[in-house]
């Protein structure tokens, strides 16, 4: 049988709610980064499109795997992973891409808005329920603080009823006869 333990005051909130705050956070502003990040090489395609064909040499195969397409640009042998590919693509299978004129890097399937199929559609769900996280955690925080703050102060107005129903026994009911200095004049 276990003792029994004393009933411990809280004066904090456990520490969960504020690593989760802070996770939460990190999550929004990572999530919003790589939408951001997707929408803006869309916009630099957008802006100047070239088209290329290119080559499925990988299929997802799992997890942990991506699809990879290769694609020929100046002369140079260039690959990009995890496009939005066909339903029915096969490897070794030929495969119109759109790169931007200025980043070679900047690559998606023609047809499509965003370069990976992930990116923006991950960002639009992750990052509202990632503040709604974050908020409902400093809420908490909060509203404990807000609590522990009133307890301190129905605390304080306790010493004070003690401290003042001791005075008069103190003075035996009469004023102090500390005077000020300058007498009662000095107060107007």
């Amino acid at each position: 049988m276990r003792a029994e333990t004393p009933e411990r005051l809280r004066t904090r909130p456990a520490r969960g709610w504020y690593v989760g705050a802070v996770l939460s956070a990190v999550v929004a502003v990572a999530m919003c980064l790589l939408g951001w990040r997707q929408a803006d090489q869309a916009d630099r395609i957008d802006a100047h499109p070239v088209r290329v064909e290119g080559t499925v040499t990988q299929l997802p195969g799992g997890s942990g795997t991506y699809s990879q397409v290769a694609y020929p640009v100046d002369g140079r042998r260039l690959t990009a992973a995890d496009l939005w590919l066909p339903a029915d693509a096969k490897v070794g299978e030929p495969i119109c891409l759109e790169h931007a004129a200025d980043d070679a890097s900047a690559v998606r399937v023609c047809g499509r808005t965003y370069p990976q199929p992930v990116g923006v559609g991950l960002a639009q769900t992750s990052v509202p329920a990632a503040v709604l996280m974050c908020a409902l955690c400093l809420w908490r925080i909060w509203r404990f603080r807000r609590h522990q703050a009133g307890e301190e102060r129905a605390r304080a107005g306790f010493t004070v009823a003690f401290a003042a129903e001791g005075m008069p026994a103190l003075t035996q009911g009469k004023r102090s006869r500390r005077r000020r200095k300058g007498g009662r004049r000095a107060l107007r």
